[in-house]
């Protein structure tokens, strides 16, 4: 690897409760990154609005390296959230937040530090993740932001991901985009991580949480679609097992979820199909039948069009050398 005169600063905000499994898995890779290339690619920094330690929402402190203000010349920052982070956002903070920006700083979140970034404005016509517990509130709250369902999502200078381990994945894939995918799997093989995973992946997001509890036949719907995957239903025969027409049944998809019954329920089978290439070894043509596809050639256009890539070149570039995955029971 060539060598890089400056190492990328980064510097993590750590707001009161802030969810402590995000932030060791971020600064986890970029240590590992200095590690394998034996150079310092990265250093980082701790911050609190303050200055003064915050717990984590486990009820642990960690050394503090400086107030916010503190972090000025830091080449990224990140806002690392937790539980109540509507209650941590005051006037100060966002105001300190927004001269990162006026200084065109790459800001990321991490779990629901995307609130704060929200709150202070900077997340206005960007794309953005945030865990599913959060989704609907911040959609609601916010309706300039473009919340998504994905584990993460890198959107121009703004990076974001849902929390928990998804930092992991999100930090990876930074760090294939500045130094190579070779590097970002050398990280992850040491972490013991099966895949990189992409901002294509969705978080498993119970649909109560997102879209919250004033559409029930919404959700009966989904429900009946991910017990009829092998066999999908018609949507006639959808609508009318939920008690609604079908143009109502649109009608409800349209507004609440941003496309067609449709489309949602073949976006479902795929996202099964994608579940099974990357966790089992079974051949392209049975996932393509188990979920619902008549032919192997009509799977592959819509797996393209969704993923944009085939479903082989799917397992290949998951780093499987285009060979299916040993069955889960007898991976050591």
């Amino acid at each position: 690897m060539d060598s890089y005169a400056q190492p990328l600063h980064i510097g993590f905000l750590l707001l009161p409760r802030y969810t402590l499994i995000s932030l060791s898995c971020a600064v986890s890779v970029l240590r590992m990154a200095n590690r394998l290339t034996g150079q310092p690619l990265y250093r980082w920094s701790l911050h609190t609005q303050t200055g003064n330690a915050v717990e984590s929402s486990d009820g642990l402190c960690l050394h503090i390296d400086g107030s916010l203000s503190e972090a000025a010349k830091a080449g990224q920052l990140f806002v690392c959230g937790g539980i109540k982070v509507e209650s941590t956002c005051d006037g100060e903070l966002l105001n300190l937040l927004r001269g990162f920006a006026k200084r065109s700083t790459p800001i990321g979140a991490l779990c629901t530090g995307s609130y704060a970034l929200a709150a202070a404005g900077l997340l206005d016509g960007y794309r953005c993740a945030i865990h599913w517990e959060n989704l609907a509130s911040l959609r609601e709250t916010f309706p300039k932001v473009q919340v998504q369902q994905g584990l993460f999502v890198i959107d121009r200078n703004r990076y974001t991901c849902s929390g928990g381990v998804s930092a992991l994945d999100l930090m990876l894939n930074l760090v294939e985009s500045r130094y190579g995918r070779k590097l970002a799997r050398d990280i992850s093989e040491q972490f013991i991580c099966e895949r990189i995973r992409t901002q294509q992946d969705s978080q498993r997001i119970p649909l109560q949480h997102y879209l919250g509890t004033s559409q029930p036949r919404i959700v009966e719907a989904v429900a009946l679609m991910e017990s009829n995957v092998e066999e999908p239903l018609g949507m006639d025969d959808l609508a009318s097992y939920v008690g609604v027409s079908r143009r109502q049944l649109e009608r409800l998809f349209h507004k609440h979820l941003g496309c067609a019954p449709s489309r949602y329920y073949l976006d479902l089978r795929l996202r099964r199909a994608r579940l099974l290439l990357l966790r089992t070894d079974m051949p392209v043509i049975d996932i393509a039948t188990s979920c619902g596809f008549s032919s192997a050639p009509h799977f592959s256009k819509c797996y393209n069009e969704l993923f944009g890539r085939s479903p082989r070149q799917e397992r290949r570039e998951s780093g499987l050398g285009g060979e299916p995955l040993a069955p889960l029971a007898t991976r050591g």
